[in-house]
């Protein structure tokens, strides 16, 4: 996870970051349904979707 995503995100970063959010994504996906883990899998898309949109990047 990322730690600390702002307005100033720098998106030539984009792809490496989002190629390890995607995988700790499917990772914690796998988890238990604990409530840390479903805040885990919540942080970890609002992130992804964070920088899809910042960088205008389209699935």
């Amino acid at each position: 996870m990322i730690r600390n995503l702002e307005s100033n995100y720098d998106c030539s970063q984009a792809g490496d970051d989002l190629h390890q959010l995607q995988e700790e994504l499917l990772a914690a996906q796998a988890e238990n349904n604990s409530p840390e883990a479903m805040e885990r899998v919540r942080r970890l898309e609002n992130q992804i979707h964070f920088i899809k949109t910042k960088c205008d990047i389209h699935p």
